[in-house]
């Protein structure tokens, strides 16, 4: 594995820096620089002339085909499948991995540590925005010296091959310290605001009403970044690595961590406003910690009123509460209901009410 940018192909110095080759086997895991990386990636739901993601079960035939077939992108790959087998890669070159998995991942395109979603009057998911929040996403973790960082980040480093966003010109992401995402040190060497945002970025709901102008509907924290887990050492049992990345969502430490990392980035993305009426900080870090949230009148839950089964009907009750126990309300309900994918990204809508 080479990358062009990092290391020109006569020099070797760098191939004893865990940094540096785990950063080029970032890149070179994902084909999506044209540089006959490892996996060509698939989110369609269609694919022919290729293996389906969830039907691989090793890395091995993935390097043996890739080798046989002249090097060729492998088809297909989604993040589990990359992490699988960057896993396998560095783990061959001597260099300790794992993967990690999180769920309800944040993928934070603009850098703001925001996720930003928009609906129109109707409730229906509009396609204003490129952030999104993944039902669970999977990378890995390299454990080495960073000696371009100091001593106290030592340890586990954050590394995803997934192609997502680029990194110095290529799409490759880490390698991250924990330790310094955790404490909200997001300046630091590799792609901290992206890792950070991933288990951090605060939910920002919009309305884009008929006239184009938008209103904020909802703006919430502690929904991401969920059960964050790897293989336990010796067992096949869950290992809980939530706490190495973050403090408790809600409590002092969190909050903090999350304003420091926030005004360090103020000087490179500014999310204090957003079109239309809404002109406030939306950010929960804040100095005065408040949100442009309007107060809510009315509370509502869907109830599965049974088991639901793949292929079958879905039976729901909404239960609405009215929060202004002072007066009675007439409400009109919106439903709009489509399939997505577990990037959230939406395939068909399938009814409204």
């Amino acid at each position: 594995f080479r990358s062009p940018s990092d290391q020109p192909p006569e020099d070797g110095s760098h191939r004893s820096n865990p940094v540096s080759v785990s950063r080029v086997i970032s890149a070179m895991v994902n084909s999506n620089d044209g540089d006959n990386g490892l996996l060509q990636g698939n989110w369609s739901g269609v694919y022919s002339g290729g293996t389906h993601p969830g039907s691989w079960n090793g890395s091995v035939a993935i390097l043996q085909q890739w080798g046989k077939g002249n090097y060729k992108p492998v088809k297909y790959a989604q993040c589990w499948v990359y992490a699988g087998v960057t896993c396998t890669v560095l783990r061959c070159l001597g260099i300790p991995a794992r993967v990690i998995t999180n769920f309800n991942s944040a993928h934070d395109t603009d850098g703001n540590l925001s996720v930003d979603v928009y609906y129109d009057e109707s409730g229906k998911a509009l396609d204003e925005s490129s952030d999104s929040i993944w039902n669970f996403h999977v990378w890995n973790e390299v454990y080495f010296v960073r000696k371009d960082l100091g001593a106290a980040y030592d340890g586990w480093q954050a590394l995803d091959a997934t192609p997502q966003e680029k990194s110095a010109g290529m799409f490759r992401c880490g390698p991250a310290s924990v330790k310094a995402i955790k404490e909200g040190e997001v300046k630091l060497k590799f792609d901290g605001p992206f890792v950070f945002a991933e288990m951090n970025a605060d939910t920002i709901s919009w309305i884009q009403h008929s006239n184009g102008e938008t209103e904020v509907m909802r703006c919430e924290f502690g929904t991401v970044g969920k059960f964050m887990s790897t293989k336990a050492l010796g067992s096949n049992a869950r290992e809980d690595v939530t706490a190495k990345y973050k403090y408790e969502d809600g409590s002092k430490m969190e909050r903090q961590v999350f304003a420091k990392a926030f005004n360090i980035l103020q000087g490179r993305v500014s999310c204090l406003t957003r079109g239309g009426s809404a002109a406030a900080d939306t950010s929960r870090c804040s100095l005065s910690n408040t949100t442009v949230t309007p107060k809510s009148k009315i509370s509502g839950v869907f109830k599965d009123n049974e088991a639901i089964l793949y292929g079958e009907d879905i039976n729901l009750t909404l239960s609405l509460k009215n929060l202004c126990t002072d007066q009675a309300k007439n409400i009109t309900v919106n439903i709009c209901a489509s399939s997505t994918l577990y990037t959230r990204r939406v395939m068909r809508e399938i009814g409204r009410a």
